[in-house]
């Protein structure tokens, strides 16, 4: 039995502030990664319910929501993160369950949700707008103001850090939010939505409609009166939805994913690096948008390197969420296979390392065992293409340039991280990666919640994070009045 908060039924929708049964009566099951059992049932919702969800949304915006100042919305959204904080073991165990990441990953992103509703609360009445020195005669500002109906779709790999990152910048801009969770892992916004609620969220200001992305995605993302559309997930679905906003001519931000590589020069502190090298590439299970696939080492040191990750991932355990481990199940066997169907095509490969399935990790369980390859080419297709799993590649360089070259060789340009001593070589290395964000001797910088997020090419467009997904949940307007 799935526990909610409040004892809230995890097979409805939340909508204009009241939980109900999806339109057409039908439901979908949600299936537990780590052993294949049924979860529970959730709504499968529709066009119906989705017009339902926006047509409360922009009552919101003509009712109490529309009308709350920046300082009361930055309350509110604090006060929010106070009872997500009460709640985080309850999250927790419902990501793990849901996702299947180990347990102490999904409390940590309980407490990321927190934190960025923490941060946009404080940022609310923080976003100005700008004087204009003109004509004389005139005075001349802008105002930043919200979109209006915003639609959120979120992926099944981090629902709550994403929704906090995107649901909690629009709420923060004055924006009504309409978020579709993802079909294989929603259990998590569903239980915000009603802590959201319970928390004084004005009703209609978000709404919740689960479903099939197919469906109730669609609905959305074609939606006429939808102002704005986030969506993190695959490059497929990103075009999809790209193209269904410009139907509409609104903007959309899209977080794809990525092939991010982290640059290990002969001079790097090879022990600070290494916790980050393995980690990266391996955290929940590698179904992470900007997991460090790509490990790219100086010739001098790749012995070294290699030697030393080979040892790191033969520690590795996959296990049931539950339990903790290193790494949990994939998300689904549909995600398993994708999977396996990369590694069958490293059958020419050399595998440095794998990790151990443990034997408490049931048959019916989404299991793939974290698989490290050595020397693998540029161009292979484990070095170009995201398998969204625990599997990294090794691959050689002779120097800077070959480096830069190797980085910057695929379609996409989300995160990369550069290990080096020498600040020129950092200096150079940050300006000439193609990515979104550059760390250098460190990755992640521990999530970061201040710091805009977001890539080039495949990986997408748009920031999110910060004080940039603020400036995107909004429109400018420009007021000149003609005084003499």
């Amino acid at each position: 039995m799935i526990e909610m908060p409040n004892g809230i039924a995890p097979d409805q929708c939340l909508i204009g502030g009241q939980w109900r049964p999806p339109a057409g009566g039908e439901y979908l099951d949600l299936l537990n990664p780590s052993d294949g059992s049924t979860l529970c049932a959730i709504a499968r919702g529709t066009s119906a319910d989705v017009d339902a969800a926006v047509d409360s949304a922009k009552a919101a915006l003509n009712g109490d929501w529309g009308a709350a100042t920046a300082v009361e919305r930055g309350r509110i959204l604090t006060k929010i993160g106070q009872y997500v904080l009460k709640h985080v073991d309850l999250l927790a165990t419902l990501e793990a369950q849901d996702v299947g990441k180990p347990l102490t990953q999904a409390r940590n992103d309980a407490i990321a949700l927190a934190r960025y509703l923490e941060f946009y609360g404080g940022a609310a009445d923080k976003v100005h707008g700008q004087t204009i020195p003109y004509m004389e005669g005139y005075t001349v500002y802008t105002l930043r103001e919200p979109h209006g109906v915003t639609g959120h779709i979120v992926p099944w790999n981090y629902p709550m850090q994403i929704i906090g990152r995107s649901v909690g910048a629009a709420l923060a801009m004055g924006n009504a939010c309409v978020l579709k969770p993802a079909e294989e892992a929603c259990l998590t916004a569903l239980a915000f939505a009603e802590i959201a609620r319970d928390a004084g969220l004005p009703d209609g200001a978000l709404n919740v409609v689960s479903g099939l992305g197919a469906e109730a995605g669609a609905a959305l993302s074609t939606h006429k009166d939808v102002h704005h559309i986030s969506f993190t997930g695959s490059v497929g679905v990103g075009k999809l939805i790209q193209k269904a906003a410009a139907e509409n001519i609104v903007p959309v931000t899209l977080e794809l994913g990525g092939k991010s590589p982290q640059v290990v020069f002969a001079d790097a502190d090879l022990d600070a690096a290494l916790p980050f090298l393995v980690n990266a590439g391996i955290q929940n299970a590698g179904q992470t948008c900007s997991a460090s696939s790509r490990i790219l080492v100086q010739d001098s040191l790749l012995d070294e390197v290699t030697t030393r990750m080979t040892e790191a991932y033969g520690a590795l355990i996959a296990a049931p969420a539950l339990e903790d481990k290193h790494v949990g199940p994939l998300v689904s066997h549909r995600q398993k296979a994708i999977v396996n169907s990369f590694l069958e095509k490293g059958a020419d490969l050399t595998i440095a390392a794998q990790g151990v399935i443990s034997d408490s990790a049931p048959d019916t369980g989404a299991y793939v065992a974290p698989t490290l390859f050595a020397d693998v080419a540029p161009d292979h297709s484990l070095a170009q293409d995201e398998i969204f799993g625990p599997v990294q590649v090794i691959i050689p360089f002779k120097d800077e340039n070959e480096s830069i070259a190797i980085a910057n060789g695929t379609d996409y340009g989300l995160v990369a991280s550069c290990w080096s001593r020498d600040g020129a070589r950092q200096m150079r290395m940050a300006k000439k990666l193609r990515a979104g964000q550059v760390f250098v001797n460190n990755y992640g910088a521990g999530g970061g919640v201040e710091l805009p997020f977001g890539g080039s090419g495949h990986s997408g467009h748009g920031r999110e994070k910060g004080f940039e997904a603020l400036f995107s949940f909004s429109t400018v307007k420009t007021v000149a009045t003609y005084h003499g």
